[in-house]
């Protein structure tokens, strides 16, 4: 085993050794560096220093990062430079981390806080705790303002709309809060209550009590749409999290039950998520088949294909554009490749990269780019994205104006659902025409 091997398993294992087995093991990893010796008494001011994260993100991406060149950066001068010097806060080392991970020129390896990487953590959870309705001050009065609740959500129950106000907060007035300040008054832990005063229109005010909750954040919007005698499915996913598959799935069942004749679905402006989500909605579509190959640092491939598990076999588009990117792109182009669907829109964004999500021992977070991903043709769409087989552009203005009024998605105001709507109807009826027998001259081929 070479030097850099045997360092590497050293560090990677060293939390199940003894203090003094630490010790000794940290002397001679250090003096390998050439960084100072640590004894006993200086590995508990180790454990306490900020140096300790930097080290454990350094050895993440030692260990995985896809490039293992590492984008022709001396990987192992950094990890010197990094623990070499010191740190006045926790926000310093955390300053120093970043700069070097940019130095890998990989927007996707990255760092994250403390604080931000709760927030990454919720919304890939695609889950909240709360009472669950977004908020707004109104421009004009500076009124806490309801802007909707959230579908399942103790809001939704309790029958708050819309525009109402919200006046005061467990007794506390509103006036001049911002939503930043109103939001942290009412989160609060599964099960605890709080008590806001609403008015509604020339309505009394009047007080309602929530019971907060974990609340799983609508990322599929279905609906069914008629056109011309047929029966349209018409599905929206907004983003890959962990509850995608099983909404995706309990839609697409429920305009099965509806009999619909086909399905649009939208991926536009979706930036990807969880690729085991994209799988499993790629198998709900696809019964039989390749869905996507993964590369990793060493050359190791690993094919991801279809388990005879699809959900319907009735004709399919789907609509992208510049900001389908990653597991939106790994679905269109499983659903491309495969022929099970035709696409439209515009060119996708172009990521074909793997990251792995890791939580560092101060609760800080790090991306890590761990593979490259490859359509089911073999296409590497990296910088380059996915072609649609119909281009359908529309103005930036109107694309706007849309995602500003999202009950205006897939209607006749939307071009680029009309579109894919034409290529449905089309797909459609060529399901619903016979096929024509034809006799060929021995030898040819069927084209």
């Amino acid at each position: 085993m070479s030097r850099l091997r045997r360092r590497s398993a050293l560090l990677t294992s060293i939390k199940a050794w003894s203090p003094a087995e630490k010790a000794l093991a940290l002397t001679s990893a250090f003096t390998l560096v050439g960084l100072p010796v640590l004894t006993t008494t200086a590995w508990a001011a180790w454990q306490d220093s900020p140096k300790t994260v930097l080290d454990e993100a350094w050895q993440i991406v030692h260990r995985s990062y896809v490039d293992p060149e590492f984008n022709q950066v001396d990987w192992m001068q950094e990890r010197q430079a990094l623990l070499g010097q010191e740190y006045s806060s926790r926000d310093a080392a955390y300053a120093a981390l970043k700069g070097t991970l940019a130095k890998l020129d990989d927007p996707y390896t990255r760092f994250m806080t403390p604080e931000e990487f709760q927030a990454f953590s919720s919304q890939t959870s695609g889950q909240l705790v709360g009472v669950g309705m977004q908020l707004s001050v109104d421009p004009e009065t500076q009124v806490l303002t309801v802007v909707q609740p959230i579908e399942g959500s103790p809001a939704m129950a309790a029958d708050i709309q819309p525009g109402d106000h919200i006046v005061q907060i467990n007794g506390a007035s509103t006036q001049g809060m911002t939503v930043e300040a109103a939001a942290s008054q009412i989160r609060g832990e599964a099960g605890t209550t709080v008590d806001l005063l609403m008015q509604r229109n020339d309505m009394a005010p009047f007080t309602v009590t929530l019971t907060r909750a974990r609340i799983d954040l609508p990322v599929v919007h279905s609906a069914l749409r008629e056109a011309e005698g047929q029966r349209i499915g018409y599905i929206r996913l907004s983003e890959f999290n962990a509850q995608s598959a099983d909404q995706m799935e309990r839609a697409i069942k429920g305009l099965e039950e509806q009999q619909v004749d086909g399905y649009v679905l939208d991926l536009r402006n979706n930036p990807g998520g969880i690729l085991a989500q994209a799988i499993a909605i790629a198998r709900m579509w696809i019964d039989d088949g390749a869905i996507v190959r993964t590369v990793d640092r060493d050359s190791h491939a690993e094919e991801t294909i279809a388990n005879r598990t699809a959900i319907t076999d009735k004709p399919l588009v789907v609509l992208v554009n510049g900001n389908s990117a990653s597991a939106s792109e790994v679905v269109t182009g499983a659903l491309k490749d495969d022929h099970r669907a035709t696409v439209v829109g515009t060119q996708t964004f172009g990521k074909a990269l793997v990251q792995s999500v890791n939580r560092l021992r101060d609760g800080s977070g790090l991306n890590v780019t761990i593979a490259h991903y490859y359509t089911p043709s073999g296409a590497d769409i990296n910088h380059r994205g996915i072609t649609p087989d119909v281009v359908a552009e529309s103005p930036e203005a109107a694309q706007k104006d849309l995602w500003m009024n999202p009950d205006r998605l897939g209607t006749e105001q939307d071009s680029q659902y009309v579109t894919a709507l034409g290529q449905l109807q089309e797909a459609i009826a060529a399901t619903a025409t016979p096929a024509v027998t034809q006799s060929h001259p021995a030898g040819l081929p069927h084209l």
